[in-house]
């Protein structure tokens, strides 16, 4: 295993931590599922730059694919329900 200290992965999983406890935290506060799912989003892109971090991504490139995937489909998600809810 080789550790891969670039600057911009650690920056990344840095700031997708923190979107994911603000989206526990916003979620916990409003009640609302919004900040979840986009926290959720951010802790899955996290997983992404951890693994890079720790040199797996050649071995779990498919696997980061799909989990890179499922990140953006649930961001996604989470607007259209914003945005097409019914009231």
């Amino acid at each position: 295993m080789n550790i891969v200290c670039d600057p911009i992965y650690v920056i990344n999983l840095v700031l997708c931590v923190i979107i994911l406890i603000f989206g526990i935290v916003g979620w916990r506060k409003a009640g609302k599922m919004f900040p979840l799912y986009i926290g959720i989003a951010f802790g899955l892109f996290g997983v992404s730059h951890l693994s890079t971090i720790l040199g797996l991504k050649e071995g779990l490139e498919t696997g980061l694919i799909i989990i890179r995937t499922l990140a953006y489909l649930l961001v996604a998600f989470a607007l259209y329900e914003v945005a097409f809810k019914k009231k």
